[in-house]
């Protein structure tokens, strides 16, 4: 389970230590998922942002990157409210939980493939606790991939691409998205329509139609 004392990757836990000197009232530790218990879709993402998640300890809070995250979760219904200010304000998601394949903050936000093996662990265990039917929302190639590495699963037999759907053994749904950055929405490779499209897609997986 997610341990936020974790210190397995020396190059992160050294950058965390880094941060938090320049930062010291940055959260600067491993970021714990956010979420309903009882959550059928999973949102993961790949790490924490510098001024995000790694400020707030709350994921996909406190940069850009959140911004069409949670107006989008509250069009759907997965949240009380569109914006996500704090870890504690009082904003609670409703059957929607939210990780990262990395808990920690990476420079430049590049993990390197040795961080994201070692975190893994946890991510299997977030996604072993899904009921069958479930919604497991990527969000990019780098998540995507971690899910199947938790999973055993071939990357060869799961294509990546946006609004992509896979069926996985487990009986659990992988559905695909554009990671929402603000690279990828200023330059229209992610547009809010395509970013509800997915959503409206889970929404239906869920209500089973």
């Amino acid at each position: 389970m997610f341990d936020l004392n974790c210190r397995e990757c020396p190059r992160l836990a050294q950058f965390l230590d880094e941060v938090k000197a320049q930062y010291p009232d940055y959260h600067a530790r491993p970021v714990a998922p956010f979420g309903d218990d009882n959550a059928r879709l999973l949102i993961v993402g790949l790490a924490p942002g510098m001024h995000g998640a790694n400020a707030t300890g709350r994921p996909f809070t406190g940069d850009y990157a959140g911004v069409l995250l949670y107006e989008t979760l509250y069009k759907y219904g997965f949240s009380t409210a569109p914006v996500s200010e704090s870890a504690n304000d009082s904003l609670q998601l409703t059957d929607c939980r939210i990780t990262n394949a990395v808990k920690c903050l990476p420079p430049q936000n590049k993990p390197v493939g040795s961080e994201i093996n070692c975190c893994n662990k946890y991510l299997s265990e977030e996604i072993k606790e899904l009921d069958e039917n479930s919604v497991v929302l990527v969000l990019g190639s780098i998540a995507h991939n971690a899910v199947l590495k938790s999973l055993s699963l071939k990357q060869s037999g799961y294509k990546f691409g946006h609004n992509n759907l896979h069926q996985l053994p487990n009986g659990l749904w992988l559905l695909d998205s554009y990671h929402c950055s603000r690279y990828n929405t200023q330059t229209k490779r992610l547009t809010e329509a395509m970013f509800h499209a997915v959503f409206e897609r889970a929404q239906s997986l869920l209500e089973g139609v």
